[in-house]
């Protein structure tokens, strides 16, 4: 039986060691995390959305509850302003140009609050994205490429006067960590698209119905008709083809201001 001579077996077992290494090292770095639903931003880190995206424009921060928000150069906030907040206070922000209309993309993010790491990261939990003049319904799957909405009339759907609340496929048990309603264990959570108008809806909401705004984020159907009923309007998908279709409603009878009558 011939023998190996030991510089071929040296090398042998050096090439089995270094494939190991660049296998262990490899890893974690082609490990990504993917989002939790189709619009393919939900459950992002903020590495991966700036390695998808790109380098934010602006960084945003909210100053109160009302939507007041100071916006930094991206440079300034890296350098300063960064340091003197959470870093879930700021807001990636980035600006694209569609059809001759500038849309401005707003990130929100969540860190894990039982993640005691400075460096800790940061997931998207809420896309915000702002036209800078309303733009009817009928646009928006062309204006928003996240935004696909089901054309299905039984998909879920919900109004009041200045909103239109619309749900989309499946849910995910991982969109949980992203959401901050006390007992969010409890119900499913689901890809919605919330369409905002600041002038307010009309009484009968069609395709040409104007909205200034459009939230990516994460609803649970189970949780509004529970808790939310009272503010919460079912209505039938905008997109549906049986939308159009529907007969005009009866007008509301106005209820007039009693007058009260005083004694001569």
């Amino acid at each position: 039986m011939p023998v190996m001579p030991i510089s071929i077996i040296l090398c042998s077992v050096t090439r089995s060691l270094v494939l190991c290494l660049l296998v262990l090292t490899a890893s974690p770095e082609t490990t990504m995390a993917t989002p939790y639903f189709d619009d393919g931003l939900l459950g992002l880190s903020q590495k991966e959305l700036h390695e998808k995206l790109g380098r934010p424009q602006a960084v945003r921060d909210r100053k109160s509850a009302l939507r007041i928000f100071t916006y930094y150069p991206i440079s300034d906030w890296a350098t300063y302003f960064s340091k003197l907040v959470s870093p879930e206070n700021g807001e990636d922000v980035y600006t694209f140009t569609r059809e001759g209309v500038e849309i401005r993309y707003s990130f929100s993010y969540t860190v894990d609050p039982n993640d005691a790491d400075e460096n800790r990261p940061l997931i998207v939990r809420l896309v915000d994205i702002e036209f800078p003049h309303p733009m009817p319904i009928s646009r928006l799957p062309t204006l928003v490429p996240e935004f696909h909405p089901s054309t299905e009339p039984a998909s879920p759907s919900f109004r009041s006067n200045i909103w239109v609340l619309l749900f989309q496929g499946t849910a995910s048990p991982k969109a949980r960590f992203i959401v901050k309603e006390p007992g969010k264990d409890q119900f499913d959570w689901t890809l919605c698209f919330q369409l905002f108008s600041l002038q307010g809806l009309p009484d009968r909401l069609t395709r040409d119905s104007l909205v200034d705004r459009v939230e990516i984020s994460t609803q649970s159907v189970e949780f509004i008709t529970r808790r939310l009923r009272h503010t919460h309007e079912p209505t039938l998908n905008p997109f549906s083809a049986q939308f159009e279709k529907q007969p005009m409603p009866p007008p509301r009878s106005l209820k007039t201001i009693p007058v009260p009558h005083y004694a001569e």
